[in-house]
């Protein structure tokens, strides 16, 4: 007789307890899944730092050995858990200092000499923020190599914003580029009152030059 009142108190006990959780869980997962957003964007963006910077060094070093296609293919290889075959973009961009040099090498600005295109990209194909091939009567190749026709001996020569001033005459850079969309698990949360949470940008982007 004594058990029955001990047993419906911890009936009520879980049912409070479940009803707290089932009222709680939508403010819990409106916390996590933010958070567990920022974290995926934080790392895509250091994976695309690393590729740049690794791109920029490896076409400076290796771009009179290997073709630009077999260094941007490396270069994504080495991306998982992101999927730039299907989501992300690799450009390199060869911007020599030519136009405007002075007799002791100020102010120059940098010229685009070459340009080639991750052929092996996916739904992340943004346009380079550097330079676009397919203006000034250039076009993209289409024999697989990637490379940005007509731009050899492009008169007048195809300036950049990118390095003006920091080349010398005839001094030659790489510029790498990668791009890359993740679309957010989550948009934008109302919090009522006109108040809503900032909406991860699902574009991707990392510059490195060497």
């Amino acid at each position: 007789m004594k058990t029955r009142p001990r047993l419906t108190r911890r009936h009520k006990t879980r049912g409070i307890v479940s009803v707290e959780f089932a009222l709680l869980l939508p403010l819990l997962l409106g916390v996590a899944l933010p958070l567990y957003d920022i974290a995926r964007n934080v790392q895509a963006q250091m994976i695309l730092i690393n590729v740049s910077r690794e791109g920029a060094n490896l076409a400076s070093r290796a771009a009179a050995t290997y073709p630009m296609q077999t260094i941007m293919s490396s270069l994504a290889a080495t991306t998982p858990p992101l999927s730039m075959s299907g989501k992300g973009m690799i450009y390199i961009t060869q911007i020599m200092g030519s136009t405007g040099c002075d007799a002791k090498g100020n102010g120059c600005t940098g010229t685009v000499v070459a340009q080639w295109k991750w052929t092996g990209g996916g739904d992340g194909g943004a346009a380079s923020k550097i330079w676009n091939c397919s203006t000034a009567g250039t076009s993209w190749a289409t024999d697989g190599s990637g490379a940005c026709n007509g731009l050899g001996g492009k008169t007048p020569p195809q300036p950049v914003a990118l390095l003006k001033g920091k080349l010398s005459d005839g001094q030659i850079a790489y510029a790498v580029e990668a791009f890359y969309v993740q679309t957010p698990l989550v948009g934008a949360i109302d919090l009522g009152n006109g108040v809503t949470t900032p909406a991860l940008s699902p574009d991707l982007y990392s510059m490195s030059v060497f």
